[in-house]
């Protein structure tokens, strides 16, 4: 890796290792290409992307295939060991060059001010930290870099948030890889202090009964122009 030799100097707190988990998201993210509608979803997530691109919580490297032959480069960040395999995989058939990469969100392992934008899909769930993750994702970007999302966060009435933050509290996280279902994905972009552009909301399955995982946002959002304080 040609980014590799000066990340940030903050350390991850333990390594990410949820091989059960991994290999039930690796079943199900492929069948839910084409019954829940994601297919459709990634090609509006990366559609006219260029230049240098990392996509952080890459997972088993779904979004490789759908890289416009505009971007130069994809440096592909995921945690999760079992993940990271299939991931490696998955680059092999892209057809723009994808490096994958160990790595936390919170200690990207890559320069400041390189990539011209950043591909965040259905990861802010689960970072352990997600101001410290945003923040590296603007050390990381060029200034006016764009931040592509499609994540899921607090969705609904008011039963099925406070049904999201239950199960945050209990089951979820444990079961799920450490994902939370009541997090607020565009409220945290802004409090890093991204512009947030065009972003709107989308149900996950898009046809099919409301889940607590279903409330997602997909969007755009671009870090200042000012130069970064590091």
């Amino acid at each position: 890796m040609r980014l590799l030799s000066s990340g940030s100097d903050k350390v991850a707190r333990g390594p990410v290792h949820h091989p059960l988990f991994a290999r039930c998201y690796a079943r199900c993210s492929v069948s839910a290409e084409a019954r829940f509608g994601m297919a459709g979803v990634r090609e509006r997530l990366l559609a006219g992307l260029s230049g240098r691109v990392i996509e952080i919580g890459a997972g088993n490297g779904l979004n490789f295939a759908r890289y416009p032959g505009t971007v130069a480069e994809v440096v592909a960040i995921e945690p999760e060991p079992l993940l990271r395999k299939l991931a490696l995989d998955s680059a092999q058939r892209a057809q723009v060059p994808v490096d994958v990469v160990p790595g936390a969100a919170e200690a990207l392992p890559v320069k400041s001010e390189a990539f011209d934008a950043a591909v965040l899909s259905l990861v802010l769930c689960s970072v352990r930290d997600v101001p410290r993750a945003l923040s590296e994702v603007r050390r990381v970007l060029k200034p006016g870099g764009q931040v592509r999302f499609f994540e899921h966060g607090a969705g609904g009435g008011p039963v099925m948030r406070l049904t999201q933050r239950a199960l945050d509290r209990t089951l979820w996280p444990p079961l799920t890889g450490g994902c939370h279902l009541s997090r607020q994905p565009v409220a945290a972009l802004r409090a890093a202090g991204f512009t947030l552009g065009p972003h709107r909301p989308v149900m996950m399955p898009q046809n099919g009964p409301a889940l607590p995982s279903s409330y997602c946002a997909l969007g755009v959002a671009w870090r200042p122009d000012e130069p970064n304080a590091r």
